[in-house]
């Protein structure tokens, strides 16, 4: 009973949930409508439409938005998403996507814009959500038609890895730099003790290292810790080792996934040979892909393996200590699992079958041939945000008729916008689409048949 008090206690102590106050009636529990007035003032208020929104009869609600924002700290990558901006803007010019006026006047925007943000003058929207957003809004309400072509040949994805990756790169540097001046510091404390004398024995370490195949002896990492007592607690090569392993468990695990997804009733685009899939105990008709199941799940116990040894490490003086002791099993563990789940992923890759017809008859769900359809409309002139928004809207048509973008009339698409014209059902259907894409890297046949010849070469096969 104590227990209990004390635990309806904690419920008297705590604050009140905004907008979510409930009070005791004789008949129950009553619900103010407090909260329902408050989402119909957030509905009520103007919102800025969204550049992807065109295919949306509605926004989203104020707690969508609140969870999806990423402004509030990918706003960091602000210097690289405009150093991305000017790259591609250049580009786009280059192909002749875009005109050299149009280029310039996109650049001088955009180095206005990281003026504004550097000198704190730069207002950052939740509404826009992410730093692309932001800046290419802001750069929008600039220069106006120009910067509605910048966004042409990338998405969002794109922007956003290229961005990371500049900024590791940028990081990188910054933490190079540190690490020489920790090292210059280390260096200062040695010669200032640079006469003390460490007892120890003449040994050639070279021609040891060099029997065992080793391209050299260790080098002290910290010039006030003797050699010797540095080395026998490095474990810096078993943590980048398991480091290779985990990010190549995690690479098998995603592969497992898809064709786990690809295997499934609701998909049915392989079908795994009896020789690489289980059965159930109570469900006689089911196929089960279960070595990619535990491919996905073995690597759980890879990545905890590198978690363990870090662990392990981070709080170890130098010299060894016994807690090193536990740095074996999970170097064998790992190796072990790794090599069974490379094992097993080619086995299931020789042993699975693609059901062409089924996969045919999904390509037309889900309007793959919409962003051809949009570069269509760019060929023809129309910045890349306008166009954007016109096919949006011609899939709305779609979806409100049933039917796909190659059976809309060629007066219903120009109802949307009349730059339509007989060529564009040169861009539309699956079949055409898939031609279009011709850029390295693409999905376009060409481009893949590059891609098999390369590995074929450099995996040496005949």
């Amino acid at each position: 009973m104590e227990s209990l008090a004390a635990f309806s206690s904690s419920f008297a102590l705590a604050p009140p949930l905004a907008d979510y106050s409930v009070c005791r009636s004789r008949r129950g529990w009553a619900f103010p409508p407090r909260r329902i007035n408050t989402r119909m003032e957030a509905q009520a208020k103007p919102k800025e439409a969204k550049l992807w929104g065109g295919r949306f009869k509605e926004g989203v609600t104020d707690a969508v938005e609140h969870f999806t924002e990423s402004i509030s700290f990918d706003k960091e990558l602000y210097k690289h998403d405009i150093m991305g901006s000017r790259a591609h803007a250049s580009m786009l010019a280059q192909q002749g996507l875009i005109t050299a006026s149009d280029r310039d006047s996109i650049i001088q925007g955009l180095n206005e814009i990281e003026r504004r943000i550097e000198n704190g003058e730069f207002n950052w929207r939740a509404d826009r959500e992410d730093v692309h957003m932001n800046i290419e809004a802001a750069l929008t309400d600039m220069i106006g038609e120009p910067a509605k072509k910048l966004h042409t040949a990338r998405s969002r994805n794109d922007q956003v890895v290229t961005d990371l990756r500049l900024w590791c790169r940028d990081a990188i540097d910054r933490i190079i730099a540190s690490m020489k001046h920790l090292q210059v510091s280390l260096l200062t404390l040695a010669l200032k003790n640079e006469g003390l004398i460490v007892p120890g024995l003449p040994i050639d370490r070279f021609m040891t290292s060099d029997a065992l195949g080793f391209t050299a002896p260790l080098r002290n990492r910290y010039v006030v810790v003797p050699r010797s007592m540095d080395a026998v607690s490095d474990r810096d090569f078993i943590l980048e080792f398991l480091s290779a392993n985990a990010i190549t468990a995690v690479h098998l695990s995603r592969l497992g996934e898809e064709w786990v997804l690809w295997a499934s009733e609701e998909f049915g685009f392989i079908t795994p040979s009896d020789s690489v899939s289980t059965g159930s105990s109570i469900m006689p008709q089911k196929k089960n892909p279960d070595p990619m199941e535990l491919v996905r799940g073995k690597s759980a116990r890879v990545i905890g393996n590198l978690v363990t040894l870090l662990t392990l490490c981070k709080g170890l003086p130098h010299a060894y200590n016994r807690d090193l002791q536990e740095d074996k099993e999970p170097v064998f563990d790992s190796v072990k699992t790794i090599l069974g789940m490379l094992e097993v992923s080619a086995e299931f890759a020789l042993n699975i079958t693609f059901n062409r017809g089924r996969i045919q008859k999904a390509l037309p769900a889900g309007y793959l041939d919409a962003t051809t359809l949009a570069d269509y409309l760019v060929k023809k002139g129309v910045p890349f945000r306008t166009s954007h928004d016109i096919v949006g809207k011609s899939v709305a048509l779609c979806t409100s008729k049933n039917c796909q973008l190659l059976d809309l009339s060629l007066d219903e698409l120009r109802s949307i916008n009349p730059v339509f014209d007989n060529d564009v059902y040169e861009f539309l259907g699956v079949e055409n689409a898939i031609q279009k894409f011709r850029s390295y890297g693409s999905s376009g046949s060409a481009c893949v048949a590059d891609q098999l010849d390369y590995w074929i070469k450099k995996l040496e096969m005949k």
